[in-house]
C-alpha cells in the first residue's frame, strides 16, 4: 500500500515559498544546512542557499510528509490541481496569521477560507 512520502511544490523562488511554508505549518522548519550540504551546493555552483533550487521544510525524523520546494522557469497560471486543506484552532486568527506571513484571502466560504501562498497556489484554512 502506498503512503504519501514528500509533497513536491514547484515555485520560482524555493527558499523564500519554503519559509512562508515552514513558518505556516506547525511544528515543521526549514532543515539546516550543514557543511556536506554547502559542499554539494558550491560543487553545483550555487554559493548562497537562497539559490538552493530544491528547499527541504520538514518537522522532525521521520514525520511525514516533508514538503520540497523545486526551482520551476515557468510562473504558474491556472488554479492548482491539487491543494492542502489546514486546520486551526481559530481558523479567523490563522487567516490573518497567514496573510501577515504573505498570504492573501481569495474566497470566503461557511465552511473555509480559500487562500494563496506568496506565489499564488491555492490552500484553504477550514472553519
Amino acid at each position: 500500500m502506498a503512503r504519501i512520502h514528500d509533497i513536491v511544490i514547484d515555485c520560482r523562488h524555493p527558499a523564500a515559498l519554503a519559509r512562508f511554508w515552514a513558518q505556516a505549518l506547525e511544528g515543521y522548519q526549514v532543515a539546516p544546512y550543514d557543511e556536506a550540504e554547502l559542499a554539494r551546493l558550491r560543487s553545483n555552483g550555487i554559493d548562497d542557499p537562497e539559490d538552493d533550487p530544491s528547499v527541504l521544510v520538514e518537522a522532525g525524523p521521520g514525520v511525514r510528509p516533508r514538503f520540497f520546494f523545486t526551482l520551476v522557469p515557468e510562473s504558474k497560471v491556472v488554479k492548482n490541481r491539487l491543494h492542502l486543506d489546514l486546520t486551526a484552532d481559530d481558523a479567523e486568527v490563522e487567516v490573518r496569521r497567514l496573510v501577515g506571513l504573505g498570504a492573501r484571502v481569495l474566497a470566503e466560504h461557511e465552511a473555509w477560507v480559500t487562500m494563496a501562498d506568496p506565489e499564488g497556489n491555492e490552500f484553504c484554512v477550514m472553519r
